[in-house]
Formats: structure tokens, C-alpha cells, sequence
């Protein structure tokens, strides 16, 4: 049993690494558009970043949090993509920083049977492991999107990895 629980530990330590890594790509993001900008349609099949966080905050509290909790989902989905506005970059980066913080929680917390149970999100069967690989990779998917967005208004690159050598190979195997 000790190796399932190390099992455990290691995938929740990553999933919250990975929801941190996306986390800071957003806030620097974030930090180079205007309030305008944040709002901007690249067109009319393109939602806005405003969009993609309310977006980001809804589908990780139903995947991340109620599910995981097994308590009750008030998502309203397409609130998320029809809003134009009424809130700012600040406001939204908070919640999206709470939601974050509150899905890394509910991962930590969460007992074994949890993630080893299956339930129905968004008409889909997952286990808890499969919703927390659901909330990274759909938090790292927007997260992208994000970046291009931002680097298309701004014509600029983002320094996500600056002072970093990213050329560095892989260390020796089997060590």
C-alpha cells in the first residue's frame, strides 16, 4: 500500500506543479495587454482571454473541485464564452489564482478512493486521476492559446523560460 500512496503524492505533486507552471504563463501574460485588449474578439469564432479565464475557472471547479468533492455543480457554461465584459484583468486574475489554489487543495486532499473512483463529468466517465489530468491539460491547452493571443497583439516574446538554458540535454540514465 505504501506505493500506491507514493503513487498518489508523486501525481498530485506534479499535477499542482504543472497548474502552477500554467498559473505564472497566464499572469505574466496578463501583465502585457491592456484592459481593452483583454476583452478583444480576434473574431467572431474566437473567444476573448477574459473568455478563456472565465472559461478556465468554470471547467476546473467542475473537474477539479465539485467533482472531486462530490458536492454540488452550479457551472453555467455558457455564461463563460457569452460575457463581454464587466469585469477586469485583476478581478478575473484572483479568481482564477483562488481556483487554482482551491483545485490543488481539493487534489491534496482528496482520499485514494476518490481518484480511483469513476463518475460522469460533462456527460464523460472519469476516475479522480483522469479529472486531474483533465484540469492540466486543459488549463495548459488555454494557457497556450493565451500566449499566442497575447504575443499576436503585442508582437513581443513572453520570457517564460528567460535565464533558462533549455538546450540542456536530458542527465544520465539509470543513475
Amino acid at each position: 500500500m505504501a506505493d500506491v500512496e507514493q503513487f498518489r503524492l508523486e501525481f498530485v505533486k506534479n499535477a499542482c506543479f504543472r497548474l502552477d507552471e500554467s498559473l505564472r504563463m497566464v499572469t505574466i501574460s496578463l501583465d502585457k495587454i491592456s484592459e481593452e485588449q483583454f476583452w478583444q474578439r480576434p473574431n467572431a469564432s474566437l473567444n476573448s482571454i477574459g473568455n478563456l479565464i472565465l472559461h478556465l475557472c468554470g471547467n476546473m471547479t467542475q473537474y477539479g473541485i465539485t467533482s472531486l468533492k462530490e458536492i454540488e455543480d452550479h457551472r453555467q457554461r455558457d455564461l463563460e464564452f457569452s460575457t463581454q465584459g464587466g469585469y477586469t484583468k485583476a478581478v478575473l486574475l484572483q479568481q482564477l489564482i483562488r481556483t487554482v489554489q482551491e483545485v490543488k487543495y481539493s487534489l491534496e486532499s482528496v482520499p485514494l478512493e476518490r481518484l480511483l473512483k469513476t463518475k460522469q463529468v460533462q456527460g464523460f466517465e472519469f476516475s479522480g486521476i483522469g479529472n486531474g489530468i483533465h484540469v492540466v491539460e486543459h488549463f495548459s491547452y488555454h494557457t497556450g492559446q493565451i500566449a499566442f493571443w497575447v504575443k499576436l497583439l503585442c508582437d513581443e516574446q513572453l520570457g517564460f523560460y528567460d535565464g533558462m538554458d533549455l538546450n540542456s540535454l536530458n542527465g544520465e540514465f539509470g543513475m
